[in-house]
């Protein structure tokens, strides 16, 4: 079965483009031009990926996204004019999987829409383990000894990379590569922004740190020296 795509954009022109050229790769559409009536649809018909405007009437587009996000872990994608660095942050703060800015382009949205799909995919489950910290690839859950830590689509990606890698130097190129699948921007903050949210609900509990800094590198998944 196709996958679901609910749309949320108040731009009709807009709407309907993103409707006439998702329906014709073959996905089934959903849309709402408003954030109350795109809660409702995703309540009743869970999307399988939403692509979200900001700037909606009434209810905004972070609350949409903050929302969906409480509700789940599917994938968002940001779709806004709204294209200043800090602007992207917020969104990403808010649980957002990805950001494109308009005008945009149809071939790099479905480019975008199919990893992130891909990557949602169940494969054969299994439980990562390193030091005390574990990961389910079937629920998709973390642990830190008994305390689960909530992860967002994202954060989950970022984690299973590091487990999958234990004591290995990951590179900034080989993160943007492996867990966004494109080039995000070399002036972008993104994984930093991503390690500062893992290394939080790592440490949540006050336990000693896991993913390391190194220097002119990137990060390491080690034992605290």
């Amino acid at each position: 079965m196709s996958a679901r795509i609910l749309v949320i954009e108040d731009d009709e022109a807009i709407l309907k483009f993103l409707r006439r050229g998702l329906a014709y790769e073959g996905y089934q559409v959903d849309t709402a031009i408003d954030g109350v009536s795109a809660l409702a649809i995703a309540r009743d018909n869970p999307p399988d990926l939403v692509v979200l405007d900001l700037m909606l009437p009434g209810m905004d587009g972070l609350e949409v996204c903050r929302r969906l996000r409480t509700g789940g872990a599917v994938p968002i994608i940001i779709l806004t004019a709204k294209d200043a660095v800090n602007d992207r942050v917020l969104g990403l703060d808010m649980g957002a999987d990805d950001y494109m800015v308009k005008p945009f382009n149809l071939d790099e949205l479905l480019a975008r829409i199919r990893a992130l799909l891909r990557r949602a995919q169940p494969s054969r489950p299994q439980v990562l383990r390193f030091a005390d910290l574990s990961l389910d690839t079937g629920t998709r859950q973390a642990h830190r000894g008994e305390r689960t830590i909530p992860l967002t689509a994202k954060e989950y990606d970022l984690l299973e990379l590091f487990l999958r890698n234990p004591r290995q130097v990951l590179t900034r190129d080989m993160i943007f590569d492996r867990v966004w699948g494109y080039d995000f921007g070399g002036e972008s903050n993104i994984i930093e922004v991503y390690i500062r949210y893992l290394r939080q609900k790592l440490e949540d509990g006050g336990e000693n740190r896991l993913i390391h800094t190194v220097r002119g590198m990137g990060y390491v998944l080690r034992e605290p020296i």
